[in-house]
């Protein structure tokens, strides 16, 4: 254990001298959170056919650990879209940057995200998905920030929620940063910066 902290001690130190990460969520309160939600999806769904769906890049840490808690079987497949690119904020314009290979006519879909933030991709994808046919589309996400929402979509399952800030950690990046920490951090200095 105390090699792991050295390791990610260092990789924390490397990041932009003006970010500050504050930590919010541990990754055993992510773990055991990750473990309840579990259970209940396992109850919701049990008896059903079962697509997750995770939302790249961001959620795949959370579906990995997700699928591992579940004790109900489910097929997976993934989404891709982009909205923000390198900002803080999203463009408003979302691109479907990969396509569903599984089929999923007929059948119950859980999409799985990092973080509910606007609402603008979450719609995108959802209504691309409602043309396929599926029986039913709920949403889980890891964090649902209400602060910049634009949109309002129904968010099923939630991890944490919190009021406002920019996170990063367990899979949630920044410019493709800090998606290797193991707990979930708000970066101070950049909220200072989009404001």
């Amino acid at each position: 254990m105390r090699e792991l902290e050295k390791i990610v001690k260092a990789k924390t130190r490397m990041k932009d001298p003006s970010e500050r990460l504050v930590l919010l969520y541990s990754r055993d309160q992510i773990a055991r959170r990750v473990r309840e939600l579990a259970a209940v999806i396992s109850a919701d769904y049990s008896g059903s056919d079962l697509v997750l769906i995770g939302i790249l890049r961001g959620a795949f840490v959370f579906l990995a650990d997700l699928i591992r808690q579940l004790t109900i079987p489910v097929v997976v497949d993934f989404v891709g879209a982009a909205s923000y690119g390198s900002r803080t904020q999203t463009s408003g314009q979302v691109a479907i940057t990969k396509e569903l290979q599984v089929p999923v006519s007929g059948r119950e879909l859980l999409l799985v995200e990092d973080i509910e933030d606007t609402g603008i991709t979450l719609e995108a994808i959802h209504n691309a998905l409602k043309k396929l046919g599926p029986r039913s589309i709920k949403v889980c996400t890891l964090i649902d920030k209400r602060e910049r929402r634009l949109v309002e979509m129904p968010v099923d399952y939630v991890g944490f929620t919190i009021a406002e800030g920019f996170v990063v950690g367990y899979g949630i990046d920044y410019a493709d940063r800090y998606r290797y920490l193991p707990d979930i951090y708000r970066i101070e200095e950049l909220e200072e910066r989009a404001e």
